[in-house]
């Protein structure tokens, strides 16, 4: 049984698990997982919140399933769900923020605290770290056309399929986030 799942295409898999094969689940989990997990790592910059994230974006999938459109690529749609629920993740952070900023100054700066010393971290990862630092500080939009093209790999018709724009915009967008990068970079 394995294998015959094995060989099925998304679409085929989409169609047993809405009819009640548990092992297409689980099938499609496999497949997409570690790509859907590099994204929103990517996304978030944050592993441990990547996970959950991961895991919520696999569960709306497959609550939701009936509504795949099995003509469209599976993994073009799980990507998707997964760059909203990293978008719900950032809005519920950005309040989350200005609530730890409205906490007593001590507490503040407790829990805001965490990174090592930077005369720890190897000049390479250092450098990681600015660039990191930078693209997190791109707009969303910039953000997730640059991390899509370089870190998952698709090309500009599958990013621009992926996000629901034109392959234009994608070229733009990508154009900018690496000019404004250059530019926070000094490059």
């Amino acid at each position: 049984m394995k294998l015959a799942l094995s060989a099925a295409s998304d679409a085929e898999l989409a169609d047993l698990a809405r009819a009640g094969r548990q092992e297409a689940y689980r099938e499609l989990l496999d497949r997409h997982r570690e790509a859907v997990f590099r994204l929103v790592r990517a996304t978030t910059n944050n592993p441990d919140e990547a996970l959950d994230i991961t895991q919520e974006a696999f569960v709306a999938a497959f609550a939701a399933l009936n509504r795949y459109d099995r003509d469209r690529p599976f993994a073009a749609w799980i990507k998707r769900i997964a760059l909203n629920k990293c978008r719900d993740w950032a809005r519920r952070r950005a309040v989350r923020s200005f609530f730890t900023r409205a906490a007593p100054l001590e507490e503040a700066l407790a829990a805001s605290d965490t990174a090592a010393p930077a005369d720890v971290q190897a000049a390479d990862r250092a450098e990681l770290a600015k660039v990191t630092a930078a693209i997190a500080k791109l707009p969303a939009r910039l953000r997730e056309v640059l991390l899509i093209r370089t870190i998952d790999g698709l090309n500009q018709v599958e990013t621009a399929e992926l996000l629901g724009i034109s392959e234009k915009t994608v070229e733009t967008r990508l154009y900018r986030a690496r000019a404004k990068l250059r530019e926070m970079l000094g490059v």
